[in-house]
Order: structure tokens, then sequence, then C-alpha cells
């Protein structure tokens, strides 16, 4: 089943099953999502949707212009493409009659979205199909390498007082005389693109999707969701 849809993350809750066992879920608002362009491999090299999500009171003027092209009359915060790998032959592109693209066609759900229209995730998913979803993680800022990367630290005895959460040694001496690329040491943590599969949709609404487990991100942050 191929689908796509951009959304915000919203509140975790639970959910019974049958056996009384007691798991989390998310949910993920996705009112206000729309088919903004479509970039073919012909004219732009790659297969993508460019989709537009969350309606705001004001926006810049290229993006102003991009929705006007789309007939889009809802200003909208986030413009995101969702990329097709090349092997995937579910989805087709439309034109009109002037050899112009205007819409993708979903084979297996036998869906048409024209350039413009307003995606509902009930048209898309179902409960029990299995999603990907990708997100920006919450941002910790800098942090060490025991919050960072797991280091046991140093020993709490024979006088060392200070070199409990230390990294140790970085390095050799003057052969090679650096310190190499990708060692693990302190930085900013989190702020980065996270990605999460085959989550579960276990319930799906006008404007909402409710999947098993947790999704990357605080509260409100940007999220693609997927399912090719």
């Amino acid at each position: 089943m191929t689908g796509f849809i951009l959304g915000e993350k919203g509140e975790m809750s639970q959910i019974f099953d049958d056996q009384g066992i007691r798991w989390p879920v998310t949910k993920i608002l996705t009112s206000s999502c729309y088919l903004i362009d479509i970039k073919t491999k012909d004219k732009d090299g790659y297969f993508a949707a460019l989709l537009g999500f969350k309606a705001v009171k004001n926006i810049k003027k290229p993006v102003l212009g991009k929705l006007t092209k789309a007939g889009v009359k809802t200003p909208l915060r986030f413009l995101k493409e969702i990329r097709f790998p090349d092997s995937l032959d579910d989805i087709l592109v439309l034109k009109n009659e002037e050899g112009k693209v205007n819409g993708l066609e979903i084979k297996s759900l036998n869906l048409k979205l024209k350039i413009g229209d307003q995606i509902n995730p009930k048209l898309i998913f179902k409960v029990g199909d299995k999603v990907k979803i990708s997100g920006k993680s919450k941002g910790k800022g800098f942090a060490g390498v025991v919050k960072r990367h797991g280091f046991a630290g140093g020993p709490r005895t024979h006088g060392q007082s200070d070199r409990e959460r230390a990294p140790g040694s970085i390095g050799q001496t003057t052969t090679p005389g650096r310190v190499y690329k990708g060692k693990r040491m302190a930085g900013r943590m989190g702020g980065e693109r996270v990605t999460l599969k085959n989550l579960k949709v276990v319930e799906v609404g006008d404007d909402y999707l409710v999947v098993s487990g947790l999704v990357p991100g605080a509260k409100g942050g940007l999220l693609e969701v997927v399912s090719f």
C-alpha cells in the first residue's frame, strides 16, 4: 500500500487491546495538508510530491506564489517534498490535455489527487497499515559524553574527584598528531532528523491519524508519514 501525508505531533495516549494489555499511542494531526506540486524525472531529475501543511495567518511571498500557482487559498507554513523511490510503480503522473502535469494516481488505492487538492488521511491509510514516520528530534543543547554517547566516565576513587564525567583520552601523541574524524566527544545533542519504521496505524479520522508507539520530536513538530 502506498500513501503519504504531512502532520504535526499531537498528544500521546494509551489504548487497551482485547487481552487488556496497555499500548502507548500518538495522535498525528493532518488537517490542512495539500498537494502543491509534482517533480518529475523528465523535468527535475527525480520523482517527488511537494506537500503544503499547517494553516497560518502570514506567509512569505515566495511561498504565497507557490500556493497561488497550485490554486490553494489557505496560507500554509510548511512546504515539504516527499521523494519517491525509482522502483515505485504504484504512483502514476497525470497530465492534462496540454501535456502539463496536474496530478497523481495511486493505483493500489484507486485514488486520483490533483494539484491543489486537500489530502484526507481516510482515503490513504487504514487501520493496520505499517507506516514510516520522520521528524526532527528534541534539541537537548550542549551535552557531555556521558549523556550524549553513554560513556561510563572515569573512576570515582584514587583522588579523581573531578573526572567522573570526563571523556578520557581523545587520541595519541606525535603520531598521528591529530584527533580522528568522527571521534565521539561532547557537543550539541538532538535536533536531528529521526526516522521510525513499522509503526502501526490504530485509528484514522478525517484530520488525524493515531499510530502505535512514539514518534520523533516535540508536540507540534512537523512529521512526514509515508507507507512505501
